[in-house]
């Protein structure tokens, strides 16, 4: 296994491509791991997530941080050593803000330890001052990453960063493709450490290289980005966060090893893992991954845009499950630009009540805290105040925990002492309290922090000055190359939105009872944004015409319940080779992560929620998947 280097033809396989992490808490073991418990000719590393950048970037520019992910080191400096010998290189975006500062350490490491190793850095995604000089200069935002759907509402707050003084801009970095990535493996490198590549770069990067494809390979480029997606974040793939976990002894999911994309030369490939590791790649988990976080059929890339419409996934073995039918086009002459700024400050005041007249109680402390700060004239000065009570207490309750539920009073403003007031009248009248009142132990919550808010925006890739530089053993830059500039775009398109064409009547089905929806169906969801993507798919396909006539956009909207308000926007449309209905709802996720009211500000508890809502499932239909669940826990 491994790579012969450049210039030397490549072996007519597909090239086995090891991810280490999806988020940047990942440790470094798992790095070392994909390396060592089997052949493999890449490994790859996703450690950010939209707010790792700016959470780091003041500290950096006071030199408190190093600007790049912690755990990414770990991973190299327990990896390294083994690379060489195997044949192995590495790909990650844990450069984060100084992805030549991690570099360098690596190449010191590298020499002290006597390893020969090239090691590479990507530049050219962070654009902070670019788009400072910018917004000062012009007085104009960037435009939205949602302002091409003229039915989609902003949410609200969301121009602040027009504020430039008070809300100044902290990063800006632009989402790159893998074209950087791919110069520095021609270059020889090693080991080459990017910033803020799209999550799949890397994975394309590697399989564009190996199989010495063209930057007009589309349909290859694409199964490539969409295999990517499918590995790219930790255990996602291989049995975590997957919806239908219950059905499986839960020793499945201890210590999970993390997934492995084996990319053939035409871009189909295979999802797998390690061989006597934990966990599970199978076509129900598979289909999860793949449906968290799209926005409709086309997935984007710098590179190129995959046509997902078609997907066809398929389980050929044990831990062995097929990707294929994915079409590729020229991608849009725009990327993702991810801009954060000083929102204002935040806190949370967490209020318990147990058991009898729960629901009264809260109504009280609500009705109490905003006549205090109406009295003050304060009511109309923050930029939220929102009351959301937890939990439902348990009828006829087995013990004081099963009876409690809390009352979480979330405020944002702009300045700290608008929180601190709320904290101030919250005080003077908590000993009006209602009955039974009780607290956490720990109140820091409620004290202000300052938070950052999230501006999704585009921006022109020929405008990106994008490429990778390799390092002499003394850390300095010895070959800079240009990564250039895809040759040809396509314009962006409305995204599908549209019910079934040709819907059965639900009755047809035959005689109904009450079930939750999950009982028959697994789903997924995430956060894009401002916005929630949901994907639902049934197991077997004689039930699909049932979904796709159930689950419209009206019935999502009933669904959601409470939680829908009129200015969300929903679009949907449909996988029909996988049995799933795609569903993005706009709005719920506010200005995105990091400021999000919501405690689900991921929007990862959607799926579930909406699963366990009790509707109307065709009786059949649950003896059906009784003996699916069976037969996919015999495949284990």
């Amino acid at each position: 296994m491994g790579d012969p280097g450049p210039g030397t033809p490549r072996p007519n396989r597909p090239c086995r491509i090891a991810n280490c992490s999806g988020a940047r808490g990942d440790p470094g073991y798992q790095m070392r791991r994909q390396a060592t418990l089997g052949p493999m000719d890449f490994i790859t590393g996703d450690y950010l997530a939209e707010m790792n950048l700016a959470e780091n970037a003041e500290k950096m520019a006071a030199g408190r941080h190093d600007g790049w992910e912690p755990t990414a080191w770990d991973g190299l400096e327990q990896t390294l050593d083994v690379i060489k010998d195997k044949g192995i290189k590495i790909i990650i975006n844990g450069g984060a803000l100084n992805p030549k500062g991690l570099a360098q350490k690596a190449q010191k490491f590298a020499n002290d330890k006597g390893l020969d190793l090239k090691i590479a850095y990507v530049y050219g995604d962070d654009l902070l001052q670019e788009v400072k000089t910018e917004l000062e200069k012009t007085g104009k935002l960037p435009r939205h990453l949602d302002s091409e759907n003229n039915k989609v509402s902003l949410a609200q707050n969301a121009t602040d960063l027009l504020d430039t003084k008070g809300k100044p801009i902290v990063s800006a970095n632009a989402y790159l493709g893998a074209r950087a990535i791919v110069k520095g493996l021609e270059l020889g490198a090693d080991v080459i450490i990017c910033g803020r590549v799209a999550d799949a770069s890397p994975v394309i990067g590697a399989a564009w290289y190996w199989h010495g494809w063209s930057d007009t390979d589309y349909d290859n480029l694409a199964g490539a980005l969409v295999a990517g997606h499918l590995i790219e974040c930790s255990a996602y793939v291989t049995g975590s966060n997957f919806s239908g976990f219950d059905e499986y002894p839960l020793d499945t999911f201890v210590d999970l090893s993390y997934g492995i994309a084996e990319i053939a030369v035409d871009g189909t490939s295979v999802i797998t893992k390690h061989e006597d590791t934990n966990g599970l790649v199978n076509e129900d988990n598979v289909k999860c991954q793949f449906l968290y976080e799209l926005q409709g059929s086309i997935y984007l890339n710098s590179d190129v845009a995959a046509d997902t419409t078609g997907v066809r996934i398929e389980q050929v073995g044990k831990n062995r499950v097929k990707l294929s039918n994915i079409k590729g086009s020229p991608p849009p002459p725009t990327t993702k630009l991810a801009i954060f700024y000083h929102g204002g400050y935040e806190g949370q005041l967490l209020i318990n009540a147990t058991g009898y007249g729960t629901k009264e109680k809260f109504e009280l402390s609500e009705k109490q805290l905003r006549h205090d700060m109406t009295q003050k004239g304060l009511i109309d000065k923050f930029q939220l105040l929102d009351f959301q009570v937890l939990g439902v207490p348990e009828a006829n309750p087995r013990s004081q925990f099963a009876s409690t539920t809390y009352l979480r009073v979330f405020v944002q403003a702009d300045t700290e002492a608008l929180i601190y007031a709320l904290l101030k009248g919250w005080s003077e009248v908590a000993m009006m309290h209602f009955s039974g009142m009780h607290l956490s132990l720990d109140t820091r919550t409620a004290h202000p922090r300052s938070y950052l808010a999230f501006y999704p925006a585009v921006c022109a890739q020929d405008d990106l000055k994008e490429g990778v530089a390799v390092l002499s053993a003394g850390g300095e830059d010895v070959e800079r190359v240009d990564a250039a500039h895809p040759p040809k775009y396509q314009e962006l398109i409305p995204r599908e939105n549209y019910e079934t064409a040709h819907p059965v009547e639900i009755a047809s089905f035959g005689t109904t009872r009450k079930a939750r929806l999950g009982n028959i169906c697994l789903a997924r969801s995430g956060d894009k944004g401002a916005n929630i993507n949901f994907g639902i798919f049934v197991r077997k396909a004689e039930q699909y015409p049932w979904l796709q006539a159930f689950m419209t956009r009206p019935r999502l909207q009933e669904l959601m319940g409470e939680d829908w308000k009129e200015d969300f926007f929903i679009e949907r449309m449909e996988f029909a080779n996988i049995q799933a209905v795609h569903f993005v709802i706009y709005g719920p996720l506010g200005r995105g992560v990091s400021s999000c009211r919501l405690l689900d500000a991921l929007g990862k508890g959607f799926a579930d929620y909406i699963r366990d809502k009790e509707v109307d499932v065709p009786e059949r239909f649950l003896e059906e998947v009784a003996e699916v669940r069976k037969q996919r826990r015999a495949m284990l």
